[in-house]
This record gives C-alpha cells, sequence and structure tokens, in this order.
C-alpha cells in the first residue's frame, strides 16, 4: 500500500491487487485496507470501492464533510476514473461503448450478469490502446459504478479481462488475476481539479511486456 497524496481531510494511495477494502466474508480474519488506514490514521470514510483482484488508485475522507463532499462528485458522476486492462481477442473498434444492463450478486458466486429486463442502467466507455496477437490492452471509462462493471461489460464484447476465469475468460500463465489497474482518479479538490495516477504493478507490467515481445 503506497500513499500517493494525503492532508488533513483525505488520503489517496495505491492498493495492491489481492487486498480486499473491507472484512473478506471468507476470511475475516485477514487484512484487509480499511483497518490499516485506521490503525495509522484513525476514522476514514469510504467513497468508493475497488475489487480485492485490483490494483491501483483510490481515495478515502477524513471527515464527515469530506466524505458528503466526494460522495457528491461520484454520484454526479464529477469524479473521473480510468482503469487499464488486458483483454483476451481481437477488438474490432477503436472505441466501443456497453450499455448492457447489469444485476448484481447473482448466484453462490456472486457474479454480476447482464439482465436487460432487471438490470441496473450501467454504462462503460472503452478505448483500444494498443493491440496484440491474441489480447488487447484497452482502457476504461465507468460511467455508472456498479459491481464487476468493467470486467461483466468487457465479457459481454467479447472481450474479458485476460485472466479472469469468473466472467469467461481462459486460463493463463501471463498473469495471477483478472488484469485490471485503477490508472487514475481525477476528483475536485478545494475548487481546483487534481488528478491522481498509480503505476502499473509489476504483475501488470509484465504480463504487457511478455505481449509486446510477440507483436
Amino acid at each position: 500500500m503506497k500513499i500517493i497524496h494525503e492532508d488533513q481531510y483525505l488520503i489517496v494511495l495505491d492498493k495492491p491487487a489481492g487486498l480486499p477494502v473491507l472484512p473478506d466474508g471468507w476470511e475475516k480474519d485477514s487484512p484487509y485496507l480499511v483497518k490499516m488506514l485506521e490503525e495509522q490514521y484513525g476514522k476514514i470514510f469510504i467513497v468508493h470501492r475497488l475489487d480485492k483482484i485490483t490494483s491501483g488508485v483510490m481515495v478515502f475522507a477524513r471527515d464527515a464533510e469530506t466524505h458528503r463532499a466526494l460522495n457528491m462528485q461520484f454520484e454526479k458522476h464529477e469524479a473521473e476514473k480510468i482503469y487499464h486492462a488486458i483483454v483476451e481477442g481481437n477488438p474490432k473498434w477503436e472505441e466501443k461503448v456497453a450499455k448492457h444492463p447489469l444485476r448484481v450478486n447473482v448466484g453462490h458466486k456472486h457474479r454480476t450478469v447482464v439482465d436487460n429486463r432487471n438490470g441496473k442502467p450501467s454504462e462503460t466507455r472503452f478505448k483500444l490502446l494498443e493491440q496484440y496477437q491474441a489480447q488487447a490492452w484497452i482502457e476504461a471509462s465507468p460511467m455508472t459504478g456498479r459491481t464487476h462493471q468493467i470486467r461483466v461489460h468487457a465479457s459481454a464484447l467479447g472481450h474479458p479481462l485476460l485472466g479472469d476465469v469468473l466472467y469467461g475468460a481462459s486460463e493463463t500463465n501471463l498473469i495471477a488475476r483478472p488484469a485490471l489497474h485503477a490508472y487514475s482518479l481525477t476528483i475536485e479538490l478545494n475548487g481546483t481539479r487534481a488528478t491522481f495516477t498509480a503505476p502499473y504493478p509489476d504483475d501488470f507490467q509484465k504480463a504487457l511486456a511478455n505481449l509486446k515481445r510477440h507483436i
């Protein structure tokens, strides 16, 4: 866990993959991010979530007023989240908007599914960054905040995230988790837009490097 920015109002950090934000339902005694932060900083407030498997930028508020202000930015879609991912296959598009309605927490695996009748409106904007032989490096900007949204929308477009076997990807030796990284977050601080970025973790970098060698 690397702190990117901290002040009296908020903490911005680079979350490592594999660390849950809240207690894991199956491993309640295992380390989790909020506990680690509160041991160091005292009471903090959750503004948004990242999956356990996802690395990258997160922001936490340190007081109730900042929490309300940041929540408003996320609810009004004024906070800009950009993710980078590696997906299977060869997208036929340079840019694509996925608007499949999503229903969360389905079945014993708690998957999110496309549900045109009962799903909630959801939108993710994708951009192709680089194409490899059988994979692609993409950017994803979620306009809504459904659980597993990017993972499900990518799969629904026929390009599941590399390593994301829960959503239809093949087994791979390139990376041991779904290849998804929260690359940047833009929020308003004291009337000014500020962007925070997190570098790729080693596993994501190595997967990209291996793919680039075989272009």
